[in-house]
């Protein structure tokens, strides 16, 4: 499938409740757009976690366009598109890559976001690109993330480096840069623990390892990815927040997409964050992954409506 119709099936709980909810606030062929209307089509938008400001500016616009007349469904529409498309208008290349040398990613999230299968899909990614990836397992204090990302390093193809357990996670994300270096691979992807955004010894040590790589790597890290599960919905907004204060995250993975009914979080994180949502998780296995298209995530959510 392509990026339309992945999108449409893992947004599929979502649409189903704007396409309930617009066909209901629509009962008839038109409809005057008055207080009640407009009051009606932002709660519809808040209840997808488009967030409050979101959801204002759209039914702002509806209002402008189509104050106290009678407005038909795909008028209306069109004039929601064409807002949310504007609003998470971004930049499309989804990984800056260095001039020379590795490109090295950084990836960080709270624990249990899908920061491990996120990696293995980013290395699935890569690998299938022709590119050579060394994984660095900086989570060294659950041996199980270190395990199961030896497991997908041996899978698809990549260099793994690994620490002993509880040992200095930066001294991993220094030897996996090292190792990039030496072998002169594409691609240096480094895990970290998850942690609680509000876990300031925990969040201090994102910065210990941003600062190891980057004593190690010119302008490293190029990327800082943030791993938000979107069944958290508006939480995401926070955790984006306190994140980007410590380690300057350059974009953000929107994990789990296919299981939630809330992903007008997307739509939350591009209005309230200047982050770029890069990349798309659709499912579990190592493929599931896509790179963001804003036009085509906003049609999407409206395709099956009209």
């Amino acid at each position: 499938m392509g990026f339309f119709d992945r999108i449409k099936q893992g947004l599929s709980k979502t649409i189903s409740i704007l396409n309930t909810d617009i066909r209901d606030i629509f009962k008839s062929s038109g409809r005057l757009v008055d207080d009640e209307f407009l009051n009606e089509l932002f709660e519809m938008f808040v209840k997808t976690d488009m967030g409050v400001a979101a959801a204002k500016e759209i039914t702002d616009e509806v209002r402008t366009q189509f104050q106290s007349r009678v407005a038909e469904m795909r008028d209306v529409l069109a004039v929601i598109k064409t807002k949310l498309k504007a609003t998470m208008a971004q930049p499309t290349a989804p990984i800056v890559f260095a001039e020379s040398g590795p490109t090295i990613i950084m990836v960080c999230g709270v624990n249990g976001s899908g920061k491990t299968t996120t990696i293995a899909k980013l290395t699935s990614m890569f690998v299938s690109e022709g590119k050579s990836v060394v994984l660095g397992a900086a989570d060294t204090f659950r041996a199980a993330a270190v395990e199961q990302l030896t497991v997908w390093a041996n899978r698809l193809g990549a260099t793994i480096v690994t620490g002993q357990s509880g040992s200095d996670p930066a001294s991993v994300a220094h030897r996996a840069a090292a190792k990039a270096l030496e072998i002169n691979a594409d691609v240096c992807i480094v895990d970290t623990a998850g942690r609680l955004q509000t876990q300031k010894n925990l969040m201090q040590e994102l910065e210990k390892i941003r600062r190891v790589i980057g004593k190690q790597i010119s302008d490293a890290p190029h990327e800082v990815l943030l791993i938000l599960d979107a069944t958290t919905g508006q939480n995401g907004i926070s955790q984006a927040k306190h994140f980007s204060e410590a380690v300057q995250c350059t974009g953000i993975v929107l994990a789990k997409l296919d299981g939630t009914a809330k992903g007008g979080v997307a739509v939350a994180i591009r209005k309230q964050m200047d982050l770029p949502v890069k990349f798309i998780g659709l499912g579990e296995s190592a493929t599931d992954l896509a790179v963001f298209d804003a036009n085509e995530f906003v049609e999407a959510l409206f395709d099956e409506i009209g």
